[in-house]
């Protein structure tokens, strides 16, 4: 009798693997996977859920095209962040509509208009904290939401963010310091720039279309 293998227990590698090898459909089990953590990294850069979903469409989009020179020494979700990483400073790039490489100058652009995310946001320690966190600079921001909300280790925020483990390190305290005391001591992973099944999906078949994959 054969058993066959639900696809949920397969490695991220062993689903390349099979993309690569034909069954490109599977493609969709990856982007499910990494949505959420993606979606909360690329809004510590951006911090507009619509602009996110944009960059995460690219990001998986690029990842797909060159997913054969993915090499498996590293974990494919830290290579998907380095990738959105570069897309988000892209995007920063064209709407600053300069050369600067500084992420943290998005700062210096005013909210304009409420964001569906905003309007979902109906827990108060999921506000509390994302308030805090959009009010520290973006390099403090992002190492905090990959170690504590993520829970990456040293090694893969190093490697997602392409800096020392020692600036890993002491930006993740001064992120720390830089949050009030209460916070670092409450907050919830599910309650901080939250990912929903709609969103999810919609993200999942615009790349799934754009790659015409069926």
């Amino acid at each position: 009798m054969t058993i066959i293998q639900p696809i949920d227990t397969f490695t991220d590698n062993e689903l390349i693997a099979r993309v690569l090898a034909g069954e490109k459909r599977l493609y969709e089990q990856l982007m499910r996977r990494h949505n959420t953590s993606l979606f909360r990294l690329g809004m510590s850069f951006l911090n507009n859920d619509m602009d996110v979903e944009d960059v995460m469409q690219l990001t998986y989009i690029n990842a797909y095209q060159h997913l054969d020179q993915f090499r498996q020494d590293a974990a494919f979700g830290t290579w998907l962040k380095r990738i959105l990483i570069n897309e988000c400073h892209q995007h920063l790039k064209r709407m600053k509509k300069t050369a600067s490489e500084d992420l943290a100058l998005h700062q210096d652009i005013p909210k304009t208009r409420e964001t569906p995310v905003d309007a979902m946001m109906n827990k108060e320690l999921g506000k509390v904290l994302e308030n805090a966190l959009l009010s520290i600079p973006e390099k403090y921001r992002a190492v905090f939401v990959l170690r504590e909300i993520d829970q990456l280790n040293v090694a893969e925020t190093s490697k997602a963010l392409d800096i020392s483990k020692v600036n890993v390190k002491v930006r993740q305290i001064r992120a720390k310091l830089m949050l009030r005391e209460h916070i670092s001591k409450f907050y919830q992973n599910d309650v901080v720039f939250p990912f929903h099944l709609i969103r999810c999906d919609r993200i999942v078949y615009a790349v799934l279309d754009k790659l015409e994959i069926k």
